[in-house]
């Protein structure tokens, strides 16, 4: 399994170069809850700059929930809240990113 961010995610549902790659990731991965969030916004961002039109906007929008009520098992961010800011602080990283780590680090996954 493997912790999967918002970057990642949203790259897979905008089809941007090289999506396919994240295919396999998808499969099997793991993630904090504001991931549905941060993904979300950046579909309503694309269909507010013109990139996408409504239709795709609600289109990529449903494909984001069926993942996430079917395939990406989500974490409440606040069971990880707390070490994410001690690796904010000892990294210079934003909490978003420190939660990843955090969830990485509690699931004791390696890469």
């Amino acid at each position: 399994m493997i912790v999967i961010d918002a970057s990642a995610l949203t790259a897979f549902i905008m089809m941007v170069k090289e999506y396919q790659y994240i295919t396999n990731y998808i499969k099997e991965c793991i993630s904090v809850d504001h991931i549905v969030k941060e993904v979300g916004n950046s579909i309503w961002k694309a269909h507010i700059r013109g990139y996408i039109s409504n239709n795709d906007a609600i289109k990529r929008f449903e494909i984001l929930i069926k993942l996430i009520k079917n395939v990406i098992q989500l974490i409440n961010e606040i069971d990880l809240i707390e070490e994410a800011m001690k690796i904010a602080m000892e990294n210079k990283i934003t909490i978003y990113d420190s939660l990843y780590i955090a969830l990485a680090f509690k699931k004791k996954f390696h890469y």
